[in-house]
């Protein structure tokens, strides 16, 4: 039956609710349990032939001459509920006329198990709650527009129960990674969304207007220099999870909007901070985990202390043969990448193209829970420097081949910041559009006095992918950014 053949018989069936005096879709339920609640106190509450009150979307009918069966989903858990005529008289026969598999309903009755074992309620009164006026897919995984279930996630959550769980994981994911900063004396606060210079890491920006002010805003790309700002006021030890926004391609790991975590201490440096991210992959392998192991392509990551760590000129030279980096002039690199199948920029710094060899070439091998240490200066404008001057004091934590942390010791200086910044606008009047700009009122906190500090970046969205064990940032992305349908 066509799609408006089946809304129309729907349309119907709705009619006839209303013309009973029926209002299929009231405010209010009497329900007494969730599911779930019910199927865990089962024994006492069938013994006690106790009533209770269910309530749930319909997912799937059965009928067997004079009785029904119907599997009732509310979120929590399923339980079958029996409809038997000789019980509800004519309300059964309006369940036979006007239920549908997706309506919403209330069912209240007692418990009991059936001959083949299954926890169910004896139905002694049922309620629509909402009727449903489309069908829910038959067979929702044969789809072919793999894009639908992002485009309808409310129907991929009903349909999929591992699409619901992995979703429930990720918010047992953030609050792990809220509870843990709360302990280590880290404060939660909130700063702007709408920045009027774009800054804190390199990115391309989304672009605004707010008419009050005439003035142009940019959707933050990362709140680093706002998050820097409260360690000059004072605040220790501060932390902020919430959206970005990057004007960049969307593949199997970005999404334009992204939720990320970022978190400064005072008086830390970068190896205070890579103790302190060993400790929270541990707490998140601890409770996402199995006793601190996940798997990942039939490959057993275990998060045990410590981690590997290998410098980004090293792990040039292990994986993609760049031996001598330091000696590499910027051309023969750049024919390194092309040979590697790496696209490298006019703008492009030394750095840089290096920066895109690692990510295509190295990154994959890195598997168990790995730092990155001592970057190029030209890719890091915010860190400390190391005594090799043209390196930082930066940490980057791969795992399963996945950036999940991006860190460093925090550039104070605000003479050498400034320099940085300056740097950075050159490259962006060459083409580079990602490029940072002059942050006057930034340098201006800076130059009260910043204390020495470490700072964190982590991708909450790649993090998740990792305990869900998936390689689209779509399938850990609730709504993900998609190109309208015309």
């Amino acid at each position: 039956m066509a799609l408006e053949d089946i809304r129309a018989e729907r349309l119907e069936k709705l009619q006839k609710l209303k013309a009973d005096g029926t209002d299929p879709y009231p405010a209010s339920t009497q329900r007494t349990h969730a599911i779930a609640d019910l199927r865990k106190k089962f024994t006492a509450l069938s013994s006690a032939k106790k009533t209770v009150v269910a309530a749930g979307r319909v997912m799937a009918r059965r009928e067997h001459g004079g009785s029904m069966f119907l599997d009732i989903f509310d979120g929590t858990a399923r339980m079958q509920a029996y409809l038997k005529k000789d019980i509800l008289g004519g309300a059964y026969d309006r369940a036979e006329e006007v239920l549908d598999i997706g309506d919403i309903i209330e069912a209240e009755g007692i418990l009991f198990k059936t001959k083949k074992e299954e926890e169910t309620i004896e139905v002694s009164r049922w309620a629509m709650l909402a009727k449903s006026l489309l069908p829910l897919p038959e067979k929702w995984h044969g789809l072919q527009d793999t894009e639908e279930r992002f485009r309808k996630r409310f129907l991929d959550l009903v349909m999929n129960e591992s699409v619901r769980d992995r979703f429930v994981m990720r918010s047992r994911l953030i609050k792990t990674i809220r509870d843990f900063h709360e302990k280590k004396g880290f404060v939660e606060v909130e700063t702007p969304m709408l920045h009027p210079i774009p800054g804190g890491t390199i990115a391309k920006p989304f672009t605004t207007h707010h008419n009050a002010l005439a003035t142009d805003f940019y959707l933050r790309i990362a709140p680093e220099l706002y998050l820097k700002r409260l360690l000059v006021g004072g605040m220790e030890r501060v932390f902020e999870i919430g959206k970005c926004f990057r004007n960049e391609g969307i593949d199997a790991t970005h999404n334009p909007e992204f939720t990320m975590l970022e978190s400064y201490a005072s008086y830390w440096d970068e190896e205070d901070m890579m103790g302190f991210v060993e400790d929270l992959f541990m707490a998140l392998g601890k409770e996402l985990g199995t006793k601190g192991t996940i798997t990942v392509d039939d490959k057993t990551i275990t998060f045990k202390k410590p981690f590997v760590r290998i410098s980004f000129k090293d792990v040039l030279a292990r994986y993609a043969l760049v031996s001598d980096y330091d000696g590499e002039t910027r051309e023969a690199l750049v024919a390194r990448a092309r040979q590697l199948g790496v696209d490298a920029k006019p703008h492009e710094s030394k750095g840089k193209i290096a920066d895109e060899i690692y990510k295509k070439i190295c990154r994959p091998y890195l598997v168990q829970p790995t730092f990155i240490t001592d970057h190029p200066l030209d890719i890091s404008p915010l860190a400390k420097r190391q005594k090799k001057p043209d390196e930082v004091r930066r940490l980057q934590l791969i795992v399963g081949g996945l950036e999940m942390t991006n860190g460093w010791a925090e550039l104070n200086d605000p003479i050498d910041q400034r320099e940085r910044f300056i740097a950075q606008e050159r490259e962006r009047e060459g083409g580079d559009e990602e490029a940072m700009r002059v942050d006057e009122e930034f340098l201006e906190a800076m130059e009260y006095g910043m204390p020495p500090a470490a700072g964190l970046g982590v991708g909450i969205d790649r993090v998740a992918m990792l305990f869900g064990g998936v390689k689209n940032i779509r399938e850990v992305v609730l709504f993900p950014t998609l190109r309208p349908k015309t």
